[in-house]
This record gives structure tokens, C-alpha cells and sequence, in this order.
């Protein structure tokens, strides 16, 4: 297999996921028609599939009317957009282990699926806990014997970021924290949030940038793998 194809515009990395176990992943946003439906056309050509994140509605619509003999599926809260050729439909990895992804508030769900079907993508069974922030702790507390299941945590929120501290300290797992931009004014696009995870007391978790629910996925996936020994 070569190791980069150059399609001029872009050079796609075609062993990515002979190094890392994962295969190249597309960032829809800002990408032009064109570019995105040939890049689409070359991975689906080599890998049999592709993911694509942050892709609008029209975007996914270009997709689906350039692939009429693929599964192409989007799905508009998380903005996830997939494509399985034919030859590999019915072919998904069978998916193991388990991810808890908790979102604070309902406002930080967009984030969350983001996460959750990333890690869905590539392997994980994933449980949702979604709005379960601490301005009703008693809501994290219901579920905490669930979340403890897992063997990772994805820790979603925004205003001031508080969920992932209060996590920390009640799972033996890695908590990877993800802020969000949602909140006031303070909240500064999801600085506080940033910040505040940065600044936790709480052990064993670990930030990733603003809105990044593909990156919190990605690296819940890995953990998720060595626990089951996948890797």
C-alpha cells in the first residue's frame, strides 16, 4: 500500500493505521465540495471507510448524492458523517469493552456524540450519561454505579466546568475531561471550562481542547483497548 496518496490539495496518510490502529480521519468543516468528495472517494477506495467530523447538513448531502452505492450515514447533533462502501457494509468491527460519556447539561450533548460515536466508530460500546452535571449532584449520583462500569470516562461540560473534578474523585478509571463552549459571557467560549479542568485537585484526568469530542473519543478508545487487550 503506498504510504501517502497526493491528490494535490491534500496528501492523505494511507498507513496510519498500520502505525497507530486507527485509520485517517476527515475534518469536514471548511473543507470545499470537491476536495471533500475526492478525498471521501480515496479513502472509501483504500480503507473500505471513512469518518468525517464536524460536517454540516450540505455537506453530508454532497456526500450521499456522490456515493450512491454507499452507506453514507450523518447524524446532525454530533455532526459525525460516515461512509462504508458496499464491499465492506455488514463488515464493522465487533465492538468491545465499554466508554461512559457524561454530558453536564443537555447544552453539551453535541460535544458528547461527538465522543460517544467516535468511539462508537472505532470499536467501543459506549453508555451515555447525559445531563447529569453537579447543580443536581444527585443525578451523577444515581448513575455513578453504572459509569463505574467503564473502563474510561469522557466528562463533558461547560460554565464552569465542574462535573470532571467531582468524577475524579469517585471512579478508578481515567477521566478525560472535555470543555465545552457553552455558558455566559465569563465562560469566555469555553475558557472557565478549560481552565477549571486544568486547575482540578482531582487525580487521573486529563483535558482536551475546547468542543473536542472527537480527540476525547480517540483517546478513550485507546484506553479502552488496553484495558481489553486489544493492543
Amino acid at each position: 500500500m503506498e504510504k501517502t496518496i497526493d491528490l494535490g490539495f491534500t496528501k492523505l496518510d494511507m498507513e496510519r493505521k498500520e502505525r497507530t490502529g486507527f485509520a485517517e480521519v476527515v475534518f469536514c468543516e471548511g473543507k470545499a465540495d470537491s476536495h471533500l468528495i475526492e478525498i471521501f472517494r480515496t479513502l472509501l477506495k483504500k480503507n473500505g471507510t471513512v469518518l468525517g467530523t464536524r460536517a454540516s447538513p450540505l455537506q453530508a448531502q454532497k456526500i450521499k448524492e456522490a456515493f450512491h452505492s454507499a452507506s453514507v450515514e450523518y447524524d446532525s447533533v454530533s455532526r459525525i458523517l460516515t461512509a462504508d462502501s458496499a464491499e465492506n457494509a455488514g463488515c464493522k468491527t465487533k465492538r468491545t469493552g465499554l466508554i461512559a460519556v457524561c454530558s453536564a447539561g443537555t447544552a453539551d450533548i453535541p460535544v458528547a456524540e461527538e465522543a460517544a460515536r467516535t468511539a462508537e466508530y472505532f470499536g467501543a460500546n459506549v453508555e451515555r450519561f447525559f445531563d447529569v452535571g453537579v447543580a443536581g449532584l444527585h443525578r451523577l449520583l444515581e448513575k455513578i454505579e453504572g459509569i463505574r462500569k467503564a473502563n474510561a470516562v469522557i466528562a463533558v461540560a461547560g460554565m464552569e466546568g465542574a462535573l470532571p473534578s467531582v468524577l475524579g474523585g469517585l471512579v478508578s478509571v481515567p477521566v478525560i475531561c472535555v470543555p465545552t463552549s457553552v455558558g455566559y459571557g465569563a465562560s469566555f467560549g469555553g475558557i472557565s471550562a478549560l481552565l477549571s479542568m486544568l486547575n482540578s485537585c482531582a487525580n487521573g484526568i486529563s483535558v482536551v481542547n475546547i468542543d473536542n469530542g472527537y480527540g476525547a473519543g480517540y483517546i478513550a478508545c485507546q484506553i479502552n483497548q488496553l484495558a481489553e487487550g486489544k493492543r
